[in-house]
């Protein structure tokens, strides 16, 4: 994985003035780049598996996921998010609070 192909991939399923729901892939060894979350936001998982979590202050965080155990974090959070162990993709539905 590059900078120009993390191995990540977001797909904007809906966006209104009020969610912004985006499915998103990362595949073995990849890694959705350091971002932070303007809003509110739930994570669905798709699959049960592992992700790394790691925060802007360098902390960081197993995530277990469970298919369909969702949890919510709130508007501020700074982090990048990896799959650095995976054998298949770790897959989750975002829903973020526009208002």
């Amino acid at each position: 994985m590059n900078a120009d192909d993390p191995g990540s991939t977001g797909e904007v399923q809906l966006d209104n003035e009020v969610f912004r729901v985006t499915k998103w892939t990362i595949e073995p060894g990849g890694v959705i780049p350091m971002h932070r979350h303007d809003h509110e936001y739930v994570v669905v998982p798709l699959v049960t598996d592992t992700m790394l979590v790691r925060n802007a202050d360098g902390t960081e965080i197993r995530a277990e996921l469970e298919t369909g155990v969702s949890y919510t974090r709130p508007a501020g959070s700074e982090h990048e998010v990896s799959n650095p162990e995976g054998r298949d993709p770790v897959v989750f539905v975002e829903v973020e609070r526009l208002s």
